[in-house]
């Protein structure tokens, strides 16, 4: 098993208990801003109107959801690293935030010293999508089509070509020598349309935000990058087990907040939040959505957060990427 791997499961064992019944109301009281860094309708988008809803619930306050596109989630993450640390302010994350200081030249903010981390809330392989109507049936197909038409092909990723799915592509196309051409959205949203009205060849999208699509036969998953298949998509193999053994990215999604927040205000966040991925209801309504709940404490979120900044700011220097 690889340091990630087990770094993913030593999460999903560290789930924290509930709240005491004493806790003091979060951000007294006040509304909670749960920022995103993606377009309306995408994964993350979508994880992070279901753990406001259940948060709100839990503490009786309104906690709304402010989508601040664009970046690769980069323009998100600089808004609520400047606001104060008291709980007003939270930002959902994906593993992309762990690559930006790779790509992006003036990252106006540290991804690790700029925030204080609460936990990491679950995660979610990235699939490789076609068309229904698209004549590339599985991956093996559409890997052959690939190479036979070296830079006819194009495919898209969401976030602006800075997240883990335009990671994973770009990754993939160089393990296969594939010369195909990237075309970058500012969503998963708006690359699924460009897939399904034709102007893209395949696309990657994380698993929830492929699920829509796939039920309704839209469009057809080809593989998904996680070394072992997703239960909610189990006839679809993996990338590993088709054209390249060992082949891993798995997304995830986690809490962070402004740096410098009290310990005893991140742990009761922390609290609040393991309380949502503990309940059995939404546990079995993230799996229909193809996301597994990690969980865990403060520390292990910083820990993961750190050695995917390592994992990913090695392979984007490694290939010479750069967003301006």
């Amino acid at each position: 098993m690889n340091r990630r791997a087990a770094m993913l499961l030593s999460l999903v064992a560290a789930l924290m208990p509930a709240a005491p019944a004493d806790a003091q109301p979060i951000a007294a009281g006040r509304p909670i801003n749960l920022y995103v860094g993606f377009a309306a309708g995408g994964p993350a988008d979508l994880l992070a109107r279901i753990v406001a809803e259940r948060l709100q619930e839990q503490l009786g306050q309104p906690v709304v959801v402010q989508n601040r596109g664009g970046a690769g989630g980069t323009i998100a993450a600089a808004a609520v690293a400047k606001t104060r640390p008291d709980g007003t302010s939270l930002l959902l994350v994906t593993s992309g935030h762990t690559g930006a200081p790779a790509l992006y030249r003036n990252l106006p903010f540290d991804n690790q010293k700029d925030f204080s981390p609460i936990i990491a809330l679950a995660q979610s392989p990235v699939v490789l999508l076609a068309d229904s109507k698209s004549p590339h049936r599985d991956i093996q197909g559409l890997v052959a089509a690939a190479k036979s038409n070296p830079g006819k092909l194009n495919f898209g990723t969401g976030g602006g070509g800075a997240t883990l799915t335009a990671l994973a592509a770009v990754l993939l196309c160089r393990d296969l020598a594939i010369d195909a051409v990237a075309i970058n959205y500012p969503g998963s949203g708006p690359a699924n349309i460009a897939l399904t009205s034709g102007t893209i060849d395949f696309s990657f999208d994380i698993v929830s935000g492929a699920m829509g699509l796939l039920t309704a036969g839209t469009v057809r998953g080809l593989a998904v990058t996680s070394p072992h298949r997703s239960s909610a998509l189990p006839d679809v193999p993996t990338v590993a087990e088709t054209v390249r053994p060992g082949f891993d990215v798995t997304g995830w999604f986690g809490i962070l907040a402004p740096a410098g927040m009290e310990q005893s205000l991140v742990d009761q966040l922390n609290a609040e939040f393991a309380r949502i991925l503990a309940s059995p209801p939404l546990k079995a309504r993230l799996a229909t959505l193809g996301i597994d709940p990690i969980g865990g404490t403060p520390q292990q979120f910083a820990d993961l957060i750190a050695a995917e900044t390592t994992r990913w700011g090695g392979l984007i220097r490694e290939l010479g990427l750069k967003v301006d």
